[in-house]
């Protein structure tokens, strides 16, 4: 086990105790749902519509933005692939056999959570550009962050730094809008 292994090993048991009490939820029929759908649209479904309609709604004006979301996109893959590659923290419900796995995992490793990534980097340039989507896209990029926790997905952890990636490269990324 590599250095920065024993350092994911140790925060996997510090968050313990707050991943199995979120994941809890999933044992309700509404909160299972709720959870599961914000996930799936997480894989990516909600950002390929959103940059494909925003042309559609505000013409001209949107094709830039689309393109640089899209671009950013790529760019957010590519660093959370590399980190989960490099890092290899183990999922909570792989680690922990009281965490309930609610929804199959698009791969073994959890840090960081690259759904997380992908919902902030997007709202962020879609808000930025077109704030009247905030009141959809910010509850949806929250929903998705916690899903990835109460699924069993994630610890809280690897969806603060999906997030904080995100952000960032938001932020880099709105001086192309």
């Amino acid at each position: 086990m590599n250095r920065a292994q024993l350092i994911m090993a140790r925060f996997d048991i510090a968050e313990y105790r707050l991943c199995r009490g979120l994941n809890r939820v999933i044992g309700l029929s509404p909160g299972r749902w709720v959870f599961t759908t914000a996930s799936r649209l997480g894989d990516g479904i909600a950002w390929y519509v959103l940059v494909g309609v925003l042309p559609l709604i505000y013409g001209r004006a949107a094709l830039r933005a689309a393109l640089v979301m899209a671009v950013t996109g790529l760019v957010g893959l590519l660093i959370y692939k590399t980190l989960k590659g490099r890092l290899l923290r183990e999922r909570p419900f792989i680690r922990h056999p009281g965490i309930t796995l609610a929804m199959a995992p698009l791969d073994r490793y959890s840090f960081p959570s690259g759904h997380t990534l992908h919902a902030v980097t997007f709202t962020w340039l879609a808000v930025e550009r077109f704030p009247s989507l905030a009141w959809i896209l910010i509850p949806l990029a929250s929903l998705i962050a916690a899903s990835r926790v109460v699924l069993g997905l994630h610890y809280p952890s690897d969806v603060l730094a999906g997030a904080a990636i995100g952000i960032g490269l938001g932020l880099l990324a709105q001086n192309f809008l």
